[in-house]
This record gives C-alpha cells, sequence and structure tokens, in this order.
C-alpha cells in the first residue's frame, strides 16, 4: 500500500526533496539555541566576554530569520505539494469511476462515492505533506539531539532516551484502536452524506407527500449513528493523546530528577544542566510531531485504503485484438440471450432476435419483461449471463468500447440533463458542433422555437438535473443530442413518454425521419407511439412472446392483441 501511495510524490519529486531540505534546514535552526546557552552559561558570562555574548545573540536573530524563511517554504510549497497529489489521486479515481460498469452504480451509493473521492483525498493530502515533513524533522531533531546530548553526558542520555521505546510501544499499541475507529467513522460520513444527497434530490417528492417529518428523523438517526462513530474515534484519540502526553511529562521530571542529581554530585555542569532541559524540551517537540503523524498516517492511509477500494473495483474493458467499429450496417442478432443482475434469477432467458439494417423493431410487453435491460445490452452496459450479441456479423465484446457506443444513439427514458447550458447539454451529442449544428439540432426535435424565445438562447441555464425546464422540454434536448451525434444505431427507451400530445405527434415524425435508413430499437409501454414499426417484439420474463408487425399480431389475438385493447385509451 505504501508503494502505491509513494509513486504519486514521482511527478512532483522536485518539489518534495526542496520541501525535505527546508525541513532539515529548519530542524538544523532549532540545535543552535541549547547549544549557545550552554557556552553563555559556561563560559561567556562567568568570563565576561562581552563581545562574544552579543555575536551570538545576533547570530541567533540570523539564524532564526533563516528558519523563518524555511517554515514559510515548508508551509507555502509542502501544501502545494500535498494538493497536487490530492489532485492526481482525484483525476485517478474519478476516471477510473467512468471506466466502471452499470453494475457497480446499482449498488453503490453516491454520498459513498463522494465521500471517498472529496473527504478521503483530502485527508490523503494532509498526509503527503505533513506525513513525510513531521517523520523527516523528528528524525533530524532526535538524532541530532541525541549526538550533541551524549557528547555532554553520556549516562544521563542513555537514561533519557530509555524512555523513547516505551512511548514509541505505546503509540504502537494504540494505533490498532485508531485504525477501527477511523474506518468506521469514514464508512458513516458515506452513509450520512448519501442520505443527504438523497434527502435533497428528493426534496420535491418530501413536500408533495409532506414527509419532511420522515425526513429529519432518518436523517436524525443516520446522524447519530456518526455521532456515535465519531465518538469512538475520538474516544481512541483521547487515550491516545492523554496517554503519549503522560509519557512525555514523565520524561520531563525524569530529566529534573537525574539531572540534579548529577549536578548536585558534581558530574555535570550548570551551563551543560540547562543545555540538557531545553534539549529535552526541543526533542519532545519532534516526539509529538511522531504522535501527531501517527494519526495523519491512520487518516490518510485509512482514505487511501477506502480509495484503492474504489480502484480495486474492475472497469469496463476492451478485449487485448478489439477492432473498431466501422462503416455500421447496423446487422444486430441476439443469439440464445440470457440475462440477470448479480447472478439472481434471470430476467430474460434464450433470447433469440435479428433486426436487420435499416429495421426498426419496438420492444413491448408488461413492466418486468427486459425490453429495457435488453437495449442497455447492446452498448454493453451489461454484460449477458450467456449467449452473445451481435453487430454487422462479429460479437460487440470484439469491438472497442468507444467506438460501439459512438455508434450506438439513446434516448433514455429517465432524461438527466447536466447542470450548465442548453448548449452543454445538446453538444453532449458532439462537442465539437458549431451553434448552428445545435440549432438544426433543436430544430428537428421540435424546440428551437422554445430556446429562441428565451431571452439568453442557448446559454440559458438548465438548473440542477435541468430543475428550471419542463418534463417535456427535457426530453425534447435529450432528443436533440442524438440528433447531433448522428449515429448508425438508435435506442429509444420511451423517447416521447413526457411529452404532450401535440408535442409527441410532431416528435414522433421527426424520430420517424431520424430512423430512416437506420437501424432502431424502440422501448415503449404507450403502443400507439409504436404501430408503424417494421417488427413488434412482445417480450416477456419468458422471452420472446410474440413478432411481427402491428396487423400481424393483431390478427393473431395473443399478447399484443390484449395490450392493444387495453392501451385504447391512449390512441388517438
Amino acid at each position: 500500500m505504501l508503494r502505491k501511495f509513494a509513486k504519486y510524490y514521482r511527478p512532483h519529486l522536485r518539489l518534495f526533496i526542496f520541501d525535505m531540505c527546508c525541513a532539515f534546514l529548519s530542524a538544523a535552526c532549532n540545535m543552535f539555541y541549547p547549544m549557545i546557552t550552554r557556552r553563555m552559561i559556561n563560559t561567556y558570562v562567568p568570563h565576561r566576554e562581552l563581545e562574544a555574548i552579543v555575536f551570538w545573540c545576533a547570530a541567533l536573530l540570523v539564524i532564526y530569520f533563516s528558519k523563518a524563511l524555511m517554515v514559510y517554504a515548508i508551509q507555502f510549497f509542502g501544501h502545494v505539494m500535498g494538493v497536487r497529489i490530492q489532485l492526481d489521486i482525484r483525476r485517478d479515481a474519478f476516471s477510473h469511476l467512468q471506466r466502471l460498469p452499470f453494475s457497480y452504480f446499482d449498488k453503490t451509493q453516491t454520498g459513498g462515492i463522494m465521500s471517498r473521492i472529496i473527504n478521503d483525498t483530502f485527508e490523503i493530502a494532509e498526509l503527503a505533506h505533513h506525513g513525510p515533513e513531521d517523520l523527516f524533522l523528528s528524525v533530524v531533531l532526535l538524532s541530532g539531539s541525541f549526538v550533541l546530548l551524549c557528547t555532554m553526558n553520556f549516562t544521563l542520555t542513555l537514561i533519557i532516551f530509555a524512555f523513547i521505546p516505551v512511548l514509541f510501544w505505546f503509540a504502537y499499541r494504540q494505533r490498532q484502536n485508531l485504525s477501527r475507529a477511523s474506518m468506521s467513522s469514514r464508512a458513516r460520513i458515506g452513509e450520512v452524506n448519501a442520505d443527504l444527497q438523497n434527502s435533497i434530490a428528493g426534496v420535491r417528492v418530501a413536500k408533495a407527500f409532506e414527509t419532511s417529518e420522515h425526513e429529519r428523523e432518518r436523517f436524525h438517526e443516520g446522524n447519530m449513528y456518526y455521532a456515535e462513530a465519531r465518538g469512538q474515534q475520538y474516544k481512541a484519540m483521547a487515550e491516545f493523546f492523554s496517554g503519549t502526553g503522560f509519557i512525555l511529562d514523565v520524561l520531563i521530571v525524569v530529566t529534573l530528577a537525574a539531572g540534579g542529581m548529577f549536578a548536585y554530585h558534581g558530574r555535570i555542569s550548570a551551563g551543560d544542566f540547562t543545555a540538557y532541559l531545553l534539549f529535552v524540551g526541543l526533542f519532545t517537540d519532534p516526539i509529538k510531531r511522531l504522535i501527531n503523524f501517527v494519526e495523519q498516517l491512520q487518516n490518510g492511509m485509512t482514505g487511501f485504503v477506502r480509495i484503492q477500494e474504489l480502484m480495486a473495483e474492475t472497469p469496463e474493458t476492451d478485449a487485448e485484438d478489439a477492432a473498431d467499429l466501422e462503416n455500421v450496417r447496423g446487422d444486430i442478432s441476439f443469439e440464445d440471450v440470457s440475462f440477470s443482475y448479480d447472478g439472481g434469477e434471470n430476467v430474460f432467458s434464450g433470447i433469440n432476435v435479428h433486426i436487420s439494417p435499416g429495421e426498426t423493431v419496438a420492444l413491448v410487453g408488461p413492466s418486468g419483461g427486459g425490453k429495457t435491460t435488453m437495449c442497455h445490452l447492446l452498448p454493453r452496459f451489461y454484460e449477458p449471463r450467456s449467449g452473445r450479441i451481435t453487430i454487422d456479423g462479429r460479437d460487440i465484446r470484439e469491438y472497442t468500447l468507444y467506438s460501439l457506443r459512438t455508434s450506438i444513439g439513446i434516448v433514455q427514458q429517465d432524461t438527466y440533463l447536466f447542470a450548465g447550458t442548453i448548449r452543454d447539454n445538446i453538444a453532449y451529442g458532439d462537442f465539437e458542433a458549431s451553434d448552428e449544428r445545435i440549432l438544426e439540432a433543436a430544430g428537428r426535435a421540435n424546440i428551437e422555437d422554445f430556446i429562441n424565445s428565451l431571452p439568453d438562447g442557448l446559454d440559458t441555464g438548465v438548473g440542477e438535473r435541468g430543475v428550471m425546464l419542463s418534463g417535456g422540454q427535457k426530453q425534447r434536448i435529450a432528443i436533440a443530442r442524438v440528433f447531433l451525434k448522428n449515429p448508425r444505431i438508435l435506442i429509444l427507451d420511451e423517447a416521447t413518454s413526457a411529452l404532450d400530445n401535440v408535442t409527441e405527434t410532431a416528435i414522433q415524425e421527426a424520430l420517424e425521419k431520424l430512423a430512416n435508413g437506420r437501424t432502431t430499437l424502440v422501448v415503449a409501454h404507450r403502443l400507439s407511439t409504436v404501430r408503424n414499426a417494421d417488427r413488434i417484439i412482445v417480450l416477456t420474463e419468458r422471452g420472446v412472446e410474440e413478432q411481427g408487425s402491428q396487423d400481424e399480431l393483431l390478427a393473431l389475438g395473443g399478447i399484443y392483441a390484449k395490450l392493444w385493447s387495453a392501451n385504447a385509451g391512449d390512441r388517438r
């Protein structure tokens, strides 16, 4: 794990070395004061050497000014390095997140993911900066103090330093408690974030059903679990810091008692005794730094472990010899395809469907029959449990994901708009498109007049998830994306479900023009929107029950005929 963490220093190695050099010089500056004090008490003051006293006081001022410059560099450049490492880790985590399959997001809360990428990476940045710096400073100060103290009185030095192993033994024992408490606390933070995100996203539903009190109670319950976890963490921290603080205080008492006895028996001078006391005060600082380092290490590595758990999730990958899907004809085959979510019961099994190039095929049937799932298999949002799917005679797993998905246009039932402008959202179909092409796509989706009526036109903000627009407007923007993308294969999953009757008719005509010459899969519950499809497939949990044209299925008098009869109110 440490090796994985260390690799993030490589791009910033020069900055890291500079920070460590400044830390070394800052630590070296701290070593002068006890030694100068010792010399003054033992030599300069008894011999009344005024010039030497003035000189070394001035020298000490210069040393402390240099130390201030070093501290400034450590604080500024060290934090810059930490933030850059944080950005690198966030970049890698988000990039990996974008390559994870739908199944990961099906089972993972959004708040938990946000906690890892935002909160955990902040703790990692603190460790990246302060961790090596505190560890290096502590080693320099402790080793330097040990050497200098040994030159003054070796026996007294051994007595004092004998307490340091006890201190580190205690810190090591407490580290395990801190680790468990920290992991539990992080998990609770993720759960609270998920509840908060969920409550905010659903605030309109809560208001509509007057369930605000229920939401408050639910959030309060999660908050209390979080407080309990934090309480356990603070308890472990309290034990850690109180214990180490007590050992440090005992160390000072031992130094005073032992040094006093040595001075009483004439085995140490007053100047050396004073220098000893100053050095003990000096190297308690690096010990405290080491104690803080344990906490930083725990928090930072806990965060890094959680990030690595995310990075360990298996991403979507191309086959080694994957080829680009080019010159798409749109010949699609589902060959004995079965699918289930996470190894559960099959959503459907044994699907055998062939769709000819340019054919428009509608998928209809009761809810839960797998219509949308079948469409999601085509761009490999999910992988089939068995069987295979081909495009133009080749298994889709043999194509690169990028070329496969750029060849398929999707208008989904749940329209999602990103926070930004109307232009930004339509341009998702082609980021290089000009305003003229964007407006042309908007016109074909029957939303250009609405855009032109707005004061800011294409620059109009849509709000979070498109909250500033109506359902029909959001759906038409999503349709405009596909017009702009201009793919060879279309998937229309309830593409007109949010439109009024008049607009739906206009959009349906536009979609039929777009589908002309392209292979199109249409999912619909409103059967009036698919009656002109070349072929209609009735899909249930048992698989393909019926298929044929509208007239053929009605004449058959089976499932489709019953659905058509039940949907009589939707036909206009």
